[in-house]
């Protein structure tokens, strides 16, 4: 008895403690976020190289982005992210990454220039949620598909202040996806209902989604 006594004193010990560290990844998060002001995320594919069309894409993406005063957030690795912040520091804009600790080491990509580290993906995620003001996808692997849908239905359950713009880019990987969504989840399973599919803005280039944020900007 005493032994599990002293189990279950230590065992919460270690869930305080471990509490503890996530309010204090949270508190350190939202002090960073809260020194950016008008600022766009950036998701997408950390496989993609730069000879990758949704790469260029990405980079195109945020000299626009730069070039109107935006700046520029990614999750500060590879593929998409670095071409984010590539094209945002290449403009002269501000290039920053929230970058996620990985046991395989996910390091900052060279074009960074301001940045904070997370160990948890779901504090990450919350300090994502309340960064910017316009989300921007690129096609991805399941770590994108995680962070469009989380944001898509935070949006819809208005869980989320002053709720943000979501925009998908690149027609030959998001069209087949709400195509499904439509057809199966939509029409079949009544799942969802129609007039959440204007919750995201599906277009095909950086030039489209630009159009739509300079737009929502003229109306503030």
């Amino acid at each position: 008895m005493k032994n599990k006594k002293n189990y279950e004193s230590a065992s919460n010990k270690g869930l305080i403690k471990g509490a503890e560290a996530i309010e204090k990844e949270l508190a350190d998060g939202f002090e960073f976020i809260a020194r950016i002001e008008k600022a766009v995320s950036i998701f997408g594919s950390g496989r993609f190289e730069p000879d990758n069309p949704h790469y260029k894409q990405a980079e195109l993406m945020a000299q626009m982005l730069a070039k109107d005063g935006f700046t520029v957030i990614t999750g500060g690795g590879p593929g998409i992210m670095e071409a984010g912040n590539k094209g945002a520091n290449e403009a002269g804009g501000e290039s920053v990454g929230l970058n996620i600790l990985l046991p395989h080491e996910q390091n900052y990509n060279k074009y960074v220039t301001k940045g904070i580290e997370f160990n948890h993906f779901f504090t990450r995620k919350v300090v994502f949620a309340a960064a910017s003001s316009y989300y921007i996808y690129f096609p991805g692997g399941f770590g994108t598909l995680d962070e469009f849908f989380e944001m898509v239905n935070l949006v819809h359950n208005r869980k989320i202040h002053n709720p943000p713009l979501c925009i998908a880019i690149g027609l030959d990987y998001w069209k087949p996806l709400f195509e499904w969504l439509k057809e199966n989840v939509y029409r079949k399973h009544r799942a969802i209902g129609h007039e959440d599919f204007e919750l995201v803005h599906l277009v095909n280039s950086p030039g489209d989604a630009m159009e739509i944020i300079r737009k929502a900007e003229s109306l503030k």
